[in-house]
């Protein structure tokens, strides 16, 4: 009977050992946390969050005091405002400039024109001599046609001398005309001397125009380096103003709130920790002999272990596996007791609301 009694204890204490180990591994469950810092500096004026708060990816959380930014980024603006007056200001030199140019390019064409005008003169009197002379050789032909014929009394002497009269006639009109155009020629050297004396001036002026138009344009590209310069400035203002906004890179829960409002925050300083609960990790530790059952994509069940004797069974997928061995932790418990060294794994699994950070969790392969 006593024997029975023994085998009957030795049973039970087996079947309690094997329910204890009705796992492969055991871990803890964690979640990727992110702790977000300030990206600038100044005084915290709103930071409305509190710790298990869930928050959305990219909206505001508060901000910190961008007064001095805002005071630089209107100075800016005025700057650019004087700024734009001025390139309008040398846009209306510019415009005149032309018209100024364009005035004396019409000066110039003016005096161009006088002076062929005068050429042409010149060319109508040079004409006329031309047709003098051979009006007086067509007649001195006619006289000696007309002697031979009072030689021979075929015509009257009186017809001779009326030649005679109109080929003096005709030289005296020749040697006035010569004249003219001697003094004519004199004159139109002076003028053409004087003409071309406009022209240089004219051409000194646009010249003059030009340069000054140069130095307008050398003014404005100056203005628009200016503006470039402050677009820049602008840019940089603008950025810092959106790195004073606490926003929250991820979606998931506030697990640690680090500062206050009316707090002063650095560049770097942390303000709070964030991390998506809806999907949670079982860090567990396997044994060497245990790898070859294991693999990414890899579905397990994983238990939950609340205490108290209460679980939950979870579906999980192996998501990463560890290439280096690490002695076993304290905390954990491995299916061969006798195993120092354990390769860590990731378990994802699926946040239904009951896990929590820290809480224990044992893994199932098969």
């Amino acid at each position: 009977m006593r024997h029975n009694f023994l085998l009957l204890a030795v049973a039970l204490i087996a079947v309690s050992c094997s329910n204890d180990n009705d796992w492969d591994a055991t871990g803890t469950f964690e979640a990727t946390e992110v702790v977000v810092s300030a990206k600038g500096s100044g005084e915290i004026k709103s930071f409305n969050i509190e710790e298990g708060q869930e928050v959305e990816a990219n909206t505001q959380l508060g901000y910190l005091d961008m007064t001095q930014l805002e005071l630089q980024k209107s100075q800016l603006d005025a700057n650019k405002l004087n700024l734009d007056a001025s390139r309008a200001g040398l846009d209306a030199t510019n415009a005149q400039l032309d018209a100024q140019k364009k005035q004396m390019g019409s000066s110039k064409e003016q005096i161009g024109a006088n002076q062929t005008s005068t050429i042409d003169h010149r060319l109508d009197l040079e004409k006329q001599v031309a047709s003098i002379r051979q009006q007086i050789a067509n007649l001195q032909k006619e006289k000696a046609r007309f002697t031979n014929m009072v030689k021979d009394n075929a015509a009257a002497p009186k017809q001779v001398d009326d030649i005679n009269y109109q080929i003096l006639v005709l030289e005296k009109q020749l040697a006035a005309t010569q004249d003219q155009i001697g003094s004519s020629n004199q004159s139109l050297a002076s003028q053409s001397r004087g003409f071309d004396a406009q022209k240089r001036g004219v051409d000194a002026q646009i010249e003059g125009v030009d340069a000054q138009k140069r130095g307008v344009d050398a003014q404005k590209r100056g203005i628009d380096a200016q503006k470039r310069g402050i677009d820049t400035q602008k840019a940089i203002v603008d950025n810092q103003m959106t790195n004073a906004i606490i926003t929250s890179p991820v979606k998931g829960t506030i697990l640690t709130k680090y500062a206050q409002r009316g707090e002063f925050a650095t560049t770097g300083k942390p303000l709070f920790k964030v991390a998506d609960m809806s999907t949670v990790y079982l860090r567990a530790y396997f044994t060497s002999d245990q790898l070859a059952d294991i693999k990414l994509g890899q579905q397990v069940k994983v238990i939950a272990d609340f205490g108290g004797g209460k679980t939950r069974d979870y579906t999980g997928k192996v998501t990463w596996i560890s290439s280096e061995s690490e002695f076993t932790p304290k905390t954990i418990q491995t299916k061969d007791s006798r195993a120092n060294l354990v390769y860590a794994v990731k378990i994802a699994v699926r946040n239904d609301g009951y896990l929590k950070l820290g809480l224990a969790g044992n893994v199932k392969l098969k």
